[in-house]
């Protein structure tokens, strides 16, 4: 190994050693983001859990039917019911004061109809209404308004065996209750390459995705020393002594690879003991050893990328601020397209198609790939692809525009 290259690396670790602060950001600002998304996040990723979206029912109908709506809603809809009103007024007021969030208001005549939405008179049913406040997420409305119609529709099936029971005789046991507990017939299950196990929890999302934007936040120390050695006289110096810029690039590249490694060991460690000392799951990491090493392959090409993309800004700006801004700027736009800030399934189909331009997709992709699908390596060849090639243009757009302000200069 080149001796050069050797004080190269010597240099940049005591430049990386008085940056304390940078390197303080580096650690601590991923790990905030871990703990803080994985509990904001963690009730979306479990099936079943209690959303925290009171609702009320308002029942005008006051009929065996309406009540046991209420009771079969009750056991089955994740939302919390926070009473059970015949004041339709009294109901929007409290929708409008923020005590409450949603209202089923079930009109008179809704057991009498229950089979026959037209009437036996001909007229048509009057609809149930859902009172909502303007500021829930619709998201939530579209799921409490499907749970109220498997509710309904278990009703109404409970009724149609039961009338049907006594026109054709059926047997019927001694004690049985019209109202049936239906089981659960579906299960949900993530399709993996090596099994099938249960969903995966918000620690398995989001320990990969701030793991990767802090990764690329490495953008903020590698410019700030590359600036100050511009500025300083020190990469003048270094080529005078016939230092070529490209192992200039090379003895920062690797000890910020380093760094970013180290990040990674950390977010893992957070992710495994300290996440759930706050009550979620903890982390799980591949059991195999090829997994493990595809999990390293894809943390290696993600932290090649982030300090190519580094040094190609620190190349572009002319001061520290300048670097700070479009560098900080760029990592924001990236994750944010990415899937890093919002994930890419919520997003409309042309923000998805935009988001496979992003290097932080495909570095979550590569993780995905790893943690959730435990794919092969030659599953991971597209991301890992996609990062190189990113990598190795940036560095070479970065040696393009040093040789060129050098030459201008000279």
């Amino acid at each position: 190994m080149s001796p050069r290259l050797l004080a190269l690396w010597l240099k940049e670790i005591i430049a990386l050693s008085r940056d304390r602060h940078g390197l303080l950001a580096l650690f601590i600002m991923p790990t905030i983001f871990i703990l803080v998304m994985t509990m904001a996040l963690r009730d979306a990723f479990t099936p079943g859990t209690t959303i925290d979206a009171p609702y009320v029912v308002v029942d005008l109908d006051q009929s065996a039917h309406s009540q046991s709506l209420i009771r079969r809603l009750g056991k089955t809809a994740s939302f919390q019911r926070v009473g059970i009103s015949d004041d339709a007024d009294a109901t929007r007021h409290g929708i409008a004061s923020g005590r409450q969030a949603l209202a089923l208001v079930l009109p008179k005549g809704f057991g009498e109809r229950l089979l026959t939405p037209s009437g036996a008179d001909g007229q048509p049913t009057e609809p149930m209404q859902l009172l909502v406040d303007p500021t829930l997420n619709p998201a939530l409305q579209l799921a409490f308004r499907n749970q109220v119609m498997a509710a309904l529709g278990a009703l109404r099936a409970d009724e149609l065996t039961q009338r049907a029971g006594k026109l054709f005789g059926l047997p019927t046991i001694p004690g049985a209750k019209a109202e049936k507990d239906w089981p659960d017939e579906i299960v949900s299950i993530a399709v993996r390459n090596d099994a099938n196990v249960r969903p995966p929890s918000s620690v398995q999302q989001n320990v990969p995705a701030w793991l990767i934007f802090a990764m690329f936040f490495v953008v903020i120390p590698v410019s700030s020393i590359f600036i100050t050695e511009r500025q300083q006289g020190t990469l003048q110096r270094l080529r005078s002594m016939g230092v070529p810029f490209r192992l200039i690039l090379a003895g920062k590249l690797v000890p910020f690879c380093v760094v970013n490694q180290l990040q990674a060991l950390l977010m893992v460690m957070v992710g495994m003991f300290v996440v759930p000392l706050f009550g979620s799951e903890a982390l799980e990491m591949p059991a195999t050893l090829p997994q493990l090493a595809n999990w390293c392959a894809v943390s290696a090409a993600v932290s090649l990328a982030a300090v190519a993309w580094a040094l190609l800004i620190a190349s572009i700006a002319r001061t520290s601020e300048q670097a700070t801004v479009v560098g900080g700027v760029g990592n924001i736009l990236m994750g944010a397209i990415g899937g890093i800030m919002v994930p890419k399934f919520v997003m409309p189909a042309g923000m998805q198609t935009l988001a496979g331009l992003s290097p932080m997709a495909w570095a979550l992709d590569g993780f995905h790939m790893v943690m959730l699908r435990h794919g092969s390596f030659a599953d991971l060849l597209p991301s890992l692809g996609k990062l190189l090639v990113f990598a190795i243009l940036a560095l070479t757009a970065a040696v393009w525009l040093n040789q060129r302000a050098l030459a201008t200069r000279s």
